[in-house]
């Protein structure tokens, strides 16, 4: 029913930037809170940030904040993460995901019914 396909990921510096784009495809795009997560290598996968369906609402995970950008433009059904002053420690695999239509902002992983394939965030030293 929604399709998510997460772009941006790549190699970059300690104290770089990047900007993660999230593409949705399928039905009520402005209508679905997203969120996105990540996965670093053999850690559970935890939450990012999350933004709500219309108003602009906005979670992050306390760590993250001041660092990491959620946004969304409803017209080009695309969610964005800006990552900036990157750090080793950001180094996972990014997932972009979107809740169930007409529901609010979540930071629990199980509460998101679709799932991107992930893009690969790598930060070097």
């Amino acid at each position: 029913q929604v399709q998510l396909v997460e772009s941006g990921g790549g190699l970059v510096q300690a104290g770089g930037s990047l900007r993660l784009s999230c593409a949705a495809s399928g039905r009520a795009f402005n209508m679905r809170a997203m969120g996105w997560f990540r996965q670093a290598p053999g850690k559970e996968r935890e939450f990012v940030a999350a933004i709500s369906s219309s108003d602009g609402t906005t979670y992050y995970a306390d760590s993250l904040k001041g660092r990491f950008t959620i946004s969304r433009d409803n017209a080009k059904n695309t969610v964005y993460l800006q990552m900036n002053s990157l750090k080793p420690e950001d180094t996972a695999v990014y997932y972009c995901a979107a809740r169930a239509a007409a529901l609010g902002v979540s930071d629990q992983l199980s509460s998101y019914a679709y799932w991107g394939q992930g893009t690969q965030v790598t930060v070097s030293s």
